[in-house]
């Protein structure tokens, strides 16, 4: 497996976004401004909350069908490798994490069956244009926390997937969670959400490796980031985190992020949370909070380590 030198562009993007000729600026500065060698878009499925068994893909919460491909042949004509992470979000603003049913369906009560149903639909979907339009990876859902216990669902839903899109098909597991997926081996890719605070990048790499060393598999952080808030560095995961905006923090946490991966050849790259749709001003990032890097210490971090490769 090729390594991954990628970001995380736009994600969740809403309808129309895409149809924004400042997006094809955004994308083409980005790849311009940290050598990225592949992007992830992350078309957006909503559900109202973690207990509803309908995930909607077709309002106006989710790029159309149209512009999302428009956007993959444009980044593909800069030379970008893409891969397509379609990934759940709940409406009323809990973590998708937090989808969860009954083990033992109960008459009259919400239903892992029909969710599962709802969510192979938009999984095949995306799948289905990934492979018509040539995308380079399929990861088939991201941090479903309490959704991985259902082991015989999700190898059910590979198995469906891989018979649509013929390249490499991954999950984005949440960050601590790397070994409590019992179903590694049907994947061709592991991948995880890299928020690890400051001083615990050598444990937790540790605890890592014994996984990607079990399942024999090639491993990427699907997603690997910090805010640019004070203190962020020891919760990078938080993303509702209050404070002053800190961007010397956050370019210290990705010189420590990378200093420690670059140390672990079996990491295969990294998907950097995020890149935003819109042309980023420089002048206004110093007060910004966001995960977004460019223009601040961090998207030097980033070129340092993309531009060598």
């Amino acid at each position: 497996m090729e390594t991954i030198f990628g970001v995380t562009f736009a994600p969740f993007a809403h309808r129309g976004t895409f149809r924004n000729p400042s997006v094809q600026e955004s994308l083409r500065k980005m790849k311009e401004r940290t050598g990225a060698t592949h992007i992830i878009l992350v078309p957006c499925g909503l559900q109202k909350t973690p207990q509803s068994e309908n995930i909607d893909f077709t309002g106006e919460g989710t790029v159309s069908d149209e512009e999302l491909s428009e956007l993959i042949v444009y980044a593909q004509s800069l030379g970008l490798r893409v891969i397509l992470k379609p990934t759940v979000n709940c409406e009323n603003g809990v973590w998708r994490a937090h989808i969860n049913f009954f083990d033992n369906e109960v008459p009259g009560e919400p239903k892992w069956s029909n969710w599962f149903a709802s969510h192979e639909r938009f999984q095949l979907h995306y799948a289905e244009l990934a492979e018509k339009i040539g995308c380079t990876m399929f990861i088939t859902g991201c941090e479903m926390v309490m959704a991985q216990r259902r082991e015989m669902e999700w190898r059910n839903l590979i198995g469906k997937v891989k018979s649509v899109f013929s390249g490499p098909v991954s999950y984005n597991t949440d960050k601590y969670q790397e070994e409590n997926v019992t179903w590694w081996d049907c994947v061709d890719v592991i991948s995880s959400s890299g928020y690890y605070p400051f001083g615990s990048w050598k444990e937790q790499l540790a605890r890592i490796r014994k996984v990607v060393e079990h399942y024999k598999k090639p491993f990427f952080f699907a997603e690997t980031g910090c805010m640019s808030v004070h203190g962020s560095g020891g919760t990078p995961n938080d993303w509702s985190l209050a404070g002053p905006a800190d961007p010397e923090e956050q370019g210290c946490w990705y010189r420590e992020m990378f200093r420690e991966t670059l140390r672990c050849p079996w990491i295969r790259g990294w998907g950097l949370w995020d890149w935003p749709a819109y042309p980023c001003a420089d002048e206004k990032a110093v007060t910004d909070g966001s995960y977004q890097f460019c223009g601040k210490p961090a998207e030097a971090a980033v070129r340092e380590v993309y531009r060598a490769k």
